[in-house]
C-alpha cells in the first residue's frame, strides 16, 4: 500500500495514482499538507525542524514521509514540499526547488532535492513525475532482493 503527504503539488501524485483502474488495492490514502499547521497537525513535523530548515527542505521531507507511514497501514511513502513559484523563491531556496521523501516500513528513507525550471504547473508537473520514479525505483528494488 502506498501513502502520499504532498504540499506544493497539493494532491497532483493522489490523483494521478488514482486514474489507475484497480488503484484502490495498492492507493491507501494522501495527505496534503500546505500549512506548517498541517503538516505538524497531520503528519507530526516537528516545529523545531520547521524553525531551523524551513517547510522546503530535505529535513520536512523526511518527517513528512515518516508521519505519514506511521499514520496510514501503509508499506511506502512518499512526500513532496517545495516551491512551485512564480513567487516564494529566495536566494537559498529558488522556485522550482522541491524536496522529496521516500519511506518504507523496512527503514529504508531516501531523499533527493531537484531544482526544476519552467512555470507553476510545469514544476509541479515535474515534481509529480519524480515523486512516482521515486516510488517505482523503490518497488523494482524490493523486486530485485525479493
Amino acid at each position: 500500500m502506498l501513502v502520499t503527504a504532498e504540499s506544493c503539488t497539493g494532491g497532483w501524485v493522489g490523483q494521478t495514482v488514482t486514474a489507475v483502474p484497480g488503484s484502490s488495492a495498492w492507493y491507501e490514502r494522501g495527505y496534503i499538507t500546505y500549512s506548517n499547521t498541517a503538516k505538524r497537525e497531520m503528519l507530526g513535523v516537528q516545529q523545531a525542524t520547521l524553525d531551523q530548515y524551513g517547510a522546503v527542505s530535505p529535513q520536512t521531507a523526511q518527517e513528512m514521509a515518516i508521519g505519514a507511514l506511521n499514520r496510514s497501514h501503509a508499506q511506502i511513502s512518499v512526500s513532496i514540499t517545495g516551491i512551485a513559484g512564480p513567487d516564494g523563491g529566495t536566494a537559498t531556496k529558488p522556485v522550482g526547488m522541491v524536496c522529496f521523501a521516500w519511506a518504507a516500513q523496512d527503514g529504508l528513507v531516501q531523499q533527493e532535492t531537484r531544482y526544476f525550471t519552467g512555470d507553476r504547473e510545469a514544476v509541479r508537473r515535474q515534481a509529480v513525475a519524480t515523486a512516482l520514479q521515486g516510488i517505482l525505483r523503490i518497488l523494482d528494488n524490493a523486486t530485485a532482493v525479493a
